[in-house]
């Protein structure tokens, strides 16, 4: 029987890189940064901060955790807003497979690819929870612009609206 949970540290402790990681290195760390959202059910376009991080511990996978929350025109907080966490699992072909799951009930299996700077990633299923909001497909981009400059775009498909523009934001690195 465990007494306790064993000291396995994320990268921010020294840690070798699983050699498949290596496409998507230069991801790891914190970023935060600030973006544009839009959407045709939504009453008006919205500012928000985002902070995303990678992070892994050996294995052939980054976890992948971000959190957004609404900003006034000061970018002081208004209120919490996006939230959520998974695992991006890279494929020896260069394929990345990712899992996100949300708090509202959403949990997206995406598949993509590494690109040079840019990682792509598009819904190949999305499982809803009964009170979920519904929503039928998702893409994202992230490009390293530069090694301090993460862009990110997301495009969503969701109740009853086709696949199109939702996120943008340019987020720069806190941690390594």
């Amino acid at each position: 029987m465990f007494d306790a949970a064993p000291a396995y540290p994320y990268s921010d402790q020294p840690h070798e890189a699983h050699p498949l990681l290596a496409p998507v290195l230069g991801l790891l760390g914190t970023w935060r940064g600030r973006g544009r959202g839009e959407y045709p059910t939504l009453d008006s376009d919205f500012t928000y901060a985002q902070e995303v991080t990678f992070r892994h511990d050996g294995r052939p996978f980054l976890h992948y955790e971000a959190r957004a929350w609404l900003i006034d025109a000061d970018d002081a907080p208004v209120r919490p807003a996006a939230r959520e966490s998974g695992w991006w699992r890279l494929q020896p072909d260069g394929r990345v497979e990712a899992l996100i799951t949300q708090p509202t009930g959403i949990a997206e299996i995406m598949v993509g690819a590494v690109d040079g700077t840019t990682v792509t990633l598009a819904t190949e299923d999305v499982a809803l929870t009964p009170t979920a909001k519904r929503v039928e497909a998702t893409a994202r981009r992230y490009t390293l612009t530069d090694p301090g400059t993460l862009d990110f775009t997301h495009e969503l498909a969701a109740v009853g609206q086709p696949l199109q523009h939702h996120l943008t934001a340019r987020l720069h690195r806190t941690t390594a």
